[in-house]
């Protein structure tokens, strides 16, 4: 496996908070061993994988629900030959919050995760924090910074990384050279308000490989300006451009891929679940016509695909005819390439780590 060389170089021991924390070469590398993971495991099963984190302990610390990327890291720690140990945050004794009046502080946990393992994943984001954006990455930085084994962000408010190293792989897979290609993140009508991390993930991800990234949304729907302006950076810099619009049906035109998924409005991110819930959804009624249909997807390249990071809203952000077909939905092998991502970043962030 020539991408192992690299295991115990730059990477070794690095967080992982935002694939903007690593270089162009970095992802790259994260990539490549993502493929040969994949590979192997097709060719000649999971157990020929070779087992580079044999002995090591990778901790999950969940604040918030998971189907996928719980899963998938357990899975990826036991392919790669270590151990996952999931935490259901609510069962610690952390203090977590303003409204804490006592609790354990994040550097006396940090201090027993070093000892205990070798690696610590964190996900929280959305009603584990009442959708108040900032808050989920500021705790995961702040562990960051207090622990010395590489932490991961599972999900917090403003990122998802591993989510977006799947979700670049799988736009690699199905088109091969991504340059000028097209790829919308569209908001989509659903009952359930949903946070901001994976659609800015491919936000700033997708253009550091030369993709023209459209995000189509309703008016009121703007992301965070901070990394809008970061994506715009980064389009320039990797010969890609980065377009918002509400007029749906053009930014579907010709395009390469779309992403179907509700996401909050900047209001309530602000003011926080609890107290604009209810304004909310009243706002999301004007859109629900804001769906991927078979006639939507008829304006796309001919090879155009649906992506979606999951769980997708049936009936809602898309069509199940469009959701279930075979030729032009890649849900799945999107699904699955996320454990391959996820295995990679354990394996070049561990195994260094002593």
């Amino acid at each position: 496996m020539p991408a192992l060389r690299h295991l115990v170089r730059e990477l070794s021991g690095r967080d992982l908070i935002s694939t903007l924390d690593w270089s162009d070469e970095e992802i790259e590398v994260a990539l490549k061993l993502s493929k040969e993971f994949k590979e192997i495991a097709h060719y000649y099963g999971t157990e020929a994988i070779p087992k580079v984190l044999a002995g090591k302990v990778f901790y999950m610390l969940f604040f918030a629900p998971s189907t996928r990327t719980r899963a998938a890291f357990e899975s990826g720690m036991y392919f790669l030959g270590g151990h996952a140990a999931y935490i259901d945050a609510t069962t610690t004794r952390l203090a977590f919050g303003k409204e804490e009046k006592a609790g354990e502080a994040v550097k006396d946990v940090a201090a027993m995760y070093d000892v205990y393992g070798h690696g610590l994943g964190i996900r929280i984001l959305d009603k584990a924090i009442d959708y108040r954006y900032g808050v989920g990455n500021a705790y995961i930085r702040e562990m960051a910074s207090a622990a010395n084994i590489p932490v991961i962000n599972m999900a917090d408010d403003m990122y998802h990384p591993t989510q977006g190293l799947a979700d670049i792989l799988t736009f690699i897979e199905k088109f091969q050279n991504p340059q000028g290609k097209k790829y919308v993140i569209m908001w989509a009508y659903s009952p359930e308000i949903r946070g901001w991390c994976s659609v800015q993930e491919d936000m700033i991800l997708f253009p550091r490989f030369g993709v023209d990234v459209v995000v189509a949304r309703p008016p009121g729907f703007d992301l965070d300006p901070k990394l809008v302006e970061k994506a715009r950076q980064q389009a320039k810099e990797h010969g890609a451009t980065l377009e918002f619009t509400d007029n749906l049906e053009e930014a579907l035109r010709g395009a390469h891929a779309v992403f179907p998924r509700n996401w909050a409005s900047p209001t309530l991110v602000q003011l926080g679940y609890s107290k604009f819930k209810d304004e909310e959804l009243k706002i999301y009624e004007k859109y629900k016509h804001w769906r991927v249909t078979r006639g939507l997807m008829d304006l796309m390249d001919k090879h155009g695909v649906l992506m979606h990071v999951l769980p997708i809203f049936r009936g809602y952000e898309a069509d199940d005819e469009v959701i279930d077909d075979p030729k032009h939905s890649v849900i799945y092998e999107q699904a699955e390439n996320g454990l391959w991502t996820k295995m990679a970043v354990l394996a070049l962030t561990m195994y260094g780590v002593k």
